[in-house]
């Protein structure tokens, strides 16, 4: 399915868990036909009982419900979990899972790191929150800052054809077509120009970047990237520095508490290189951040699972949702921007910036290797993923992208 710009839809930006489980659990508790979800982590806590309750009841009431979650994200879910979705009636799939090698999980490349939601054909989400109770404030100073969109209009139909072409056909349907579902009227048309892009690994392996390096190259005014795993390839690179040059403020918004440790000490290696253009840094400082967003000028903006760094620009399965709106690019900004005043320390560019020795060398090394990592990335290893049913009675797989 290829990309393509979409008019007349309705999107609203949801923040935090706090906005976004509400606003899905409604609508699957509204289905009347089907709800089809991907997520990587689904855990074994409030939200996601909450989220098995809410789709075995859909399934209870003759909603076909189908679960995709990552073998390596959800790795902990018990038999007993997932007992109770099978049982209900939930079609439920693990991508890729493995067994554990002396209780490490193995298999961390190539993962399914989508975070989608469609509901009656009708009702779309697309972001980077997962079903986990971290991405509540009340989980304490390990909450996660995120982000996600609900979305209402003709670019679901794009979103639900690629979730449908997915999935393990049921009797009486073909593989990539759902059963039949009512679909409503959708009341008035929206505004907002909406475009559905995706990475994965055969003819769509950096779409995503691709695009954020077009709204990076033709802003004028301002660029605003908030990201949680800030390691990009050379060209995104090379294009922000450009336009910081050529006078575009462009400001990033990274982790200054991050749930890894060595995301901030290996992300901070591009703080002199980036300063030296005059890029401005800010690292949100009051608990991890884990929003893939960014604002580009008056009316472009970007929500979605995607991260800038190697495991999502060259190897994980993303999907972001690119929009064309002055209205919802300046409620985005101004949420980043909120951040920027209160919960952000700016970090300041270094008196010696770019003159030691060991700095110039470190840039060569790391720039080197950015510049030539999405080649090396085909080379890591591969195979065809499978998405396995589990606790089913049936060892159904069927190949992944």
């Amino acid at each position: 399915m290829k990309s393509r710009w979409i008019s007349g839809n309705w999107v609203r930006l949801l923040e935090n868990g706090e906005e976004f489980f509400p606003a899905v659990f409604d609508a699957i508790r509204a289905a009347r036909s089907e709800v089809i979800i991907e997520t990587f982590i689904l855990f074994e806590d409030k939200v996601g009982f909450e989220l098995q309750t809410a789709v075995a009841e859909a399934a209870a009431r003759g909603v076909r419900v189908d679960i995709l979650v990552d073998g390596f994200g959800a790795s902990d879910l018990t038999p007993e979990f997932m007992g109770k979705l099978v049982d209900a009636g939930v079609q439920l799939r693990s991508f890729d899972p493995s067994s554990r090698l002396f209780g490490f999980r193995t298999n961390v490349l190539r993962r399914m790191h989508r975070k989608l939601v469609v509901v009656d054909g009708q009702r779309a989400f697309v972001g980077g929150i997962n079903y986990s109770a971290d991405h509540l404030e009340d989980f304490g100073p390990l909450a996660k800052q995120d982000y996600a969109v609900e979305l209402e209009g003709p670019i679901v139909d794009d979103i639900h054809r690629f979730v449908l072409s997915g999935l393990t056909p049921r009797p009486g349907t073909e593989a990539g077509q759902a059963a039949p579902t009512q679909r409503a009227p959708s009341g008035a048309p929206g505004t907002v120009a909406a475009l559905f892009v995706r990475r994965d690994n055969h003819d769509h392996r950096d779409d995503i970047e691709r695009h954020y390096r077009a709204a990076i190259r033709s802003a004028r005014k301002r660029v605003l990237i908030a990201n949680a795993y800030f390691f990009p390839g050379y060209r995104l690179l090379r294009e922000m520095r450009r336009a910081a040059r050529r006078g575009v403020v462009v400001e990033l918004i990274l982790q200054g508490e991050p749930d890894m440790p060595i995301v901030k000490k290996v992300t901070g290696i591009l703080y002199d290189h980036l300063q030296r253009d005059g890029v401005k840094i800010h690292e949100y400082c009051k608990r991890p951040f884990h929003g893939k967003v960014a604002v580009v000028d008056d009316d472009w903006s970007t929500v979605g699972s995607s991260n800038l760094d190697p495991l999502s620009l060259a190897l994980n399965l993303e999907a972001n949702v690119i929009l064309r709106d002055a209205a919802f690019a300046g409620h985005l900004r101004a949420r980043l921007e909120h951040l920027i005043a209160h919960e952000c320390t700016e970090v300041r560019p270094s008196a010696n910036m770019g003159w030691a020795p060991w700095q110039r060398l470190r840039s060569t090394l790391v720039f080197h290797f950015l510049r030539h990592f999405p080649s090396w990335a085909q080379h890591l290893p591969r195979h065809a993923p499978q998405v396995k049913m589990p606790y089913a009675g049936r060892a159904e797989r069927v190949h992944a992208g």
